[in-house]
């Protein structure tokens, strides 16, 4: 008799998990989809070692794909991702075309198939760059048992699922400046192999509305104190707010850079740095404006026993989200930080791109009186 042994309670996204390991350590996976299988690896440690070996497995069926927004920077007028031959894996090439600023289009672009789109899905979840060497692997081709294999449709499925895979791991009281009675309470899940936290100041009535942020983490900003951004007066001020009223909770999200991690955000501040505006500079990394979901933050608040919120925020995309995920929203309320010489282009830039309702002429007019 064999015996299977799996301790996973979900052998799907258990299996896109690992995939995720291996290709933020820059190690090739194998996605095996509806029409084949094919070896996948990310552009960002993409090596001349590494070019030669899959240059030798691709056999000149290579191709990289990227997405419609480092297409358009590329100067294709596209909306969704496409596929570049590669009859050769010339690294420098690769570079040119996934990252470099003066890149331009040297080749016809095909859509992309299916599972082009399931190996940019792999190269967001993991946080790199959202570009990707893609070798379609011919049938009967033996793997090396070392290679990671996943389903397309797995990869396809994974921020679905882990939405309500959330659950309470730990809590405690932490007492916080201007906010003494303050509990800490950590779940896991909700955007894959993070942690999220909420925290709930004061003694806030779940039977009533109750005064809520939803705030994505923001290193440079909230510990740092940086000046390109609003986040670490936004972060302050709504736990003072919510100390000094009837109490609140502010959901503190692990969605570094709008969702594209630390890496690439740096990636986009040196970009601004060179006078790109924040939605810009993620283009030209291959991003869209809001890479973000809430979902699961509207799941964090229903475990906690919320139904009602008032919600402390300038970004529309939240109201609607938690409306969208059964939560009723009474009010929203704007939480505006200190405009600086170094942030104002990025606060216009939210105000007149993506919406955000943000009175930048009366932030300034405050400003200048103190």
């Amino acid at each position: 008799m064999r015996l299977t042994l799996s301790l996973s309670d979900n052998p799907a996204t258990t299996s896109v998990e690992r995939a995720i390991m291996e290709f933020r350590s820059a190690r090739p996976v194998v996605i095996d989809g509806t029409e084949g299988s094919a070896l996948v690896v990310g552009v960002e440690d993409l090596d001349e070692a590494l070019s030669a070996e899959i240059e030798a497995i691709a056999g000149g069926h290579a191709h990289l794909v990227l997405p419609a927004a480092r297409l358009r920077r590329l100067g294709l007028d596209r909306e969704g991702p496409g596929r570049v031959a590669l009859p050769v894996v010339d690294r420098s090439r690769v570079e040119t075309l996934a990252l470099k600023v003066d890149g331009r289009i040297d080749a016809p672009v095909r859509p992309a198939d299916e599972m082009d789109n399931e190996a940019l899905e792999l190269a967001r979840l993991s946080l790199v760059l959202p570009a990707v060497v893609v070798v379609p692997l011919a049938q009967g081709i033996e793997i090396a048992p070392s290679l990671v294999r996943v389903s397309g449709a797995d990869v396809r499925g994974y921020r679905r699922a882990k939405a309500t895979e959330l659950k309470i791991v730990s809590r405690a009281p932490v007492p916080l400046e201007g906010a003494p009675t303050s509990e800490f309470v950590v779940f896991r899940g909700g955007e894959g192999l993070r942690d999220q936290v909420a925290i709930i100041v004061g003694k806030p009535d779940v039977s009533k509305p109750v005064a809520v942020r939803l705030h994505s983490a923001c290193l440079t900003g909230d510990l740092f104190g940086s000046l390109k951004c609003d986040c670490g007066d936004q972060l302050r001020e709504t736990v003072r707010f919510m100390a000094q009223s009837e109490g609140g909770i502010l959901l503190y999200l692990d969605q570094e850079g709008r969702g594209n991690g630390i890496a690439n955000k740096i990636r986009a501040y040196k970009l601004q740095s060179q006078g790109y505006d924040t939605y810009d500079a993620d283009e030209v990394l291959g991003f869209e404006a809001d890479q973000r979901r809430f979902d699961f933050a509207a799941v964090m608040l229903k475990e906690l026993g919320v139904g009602k919120v008032r919600l402390m925020t300038n970004n529309p995309e939240k109201i609607a989200a938690l409306t969208k995920a059964g939560l009723e929203v009474i009010s929203d309320h704007r939480v505006l930080g200190r405009p600086t010489a170094e942030n104002v282009s990025y606060l216009t830039a939210k105000r007149d791109r993506a919406g955000h309702y943000i009175d930048l002429e009366g932030m300034l007019a405050c400003s200048n009186k103190d």
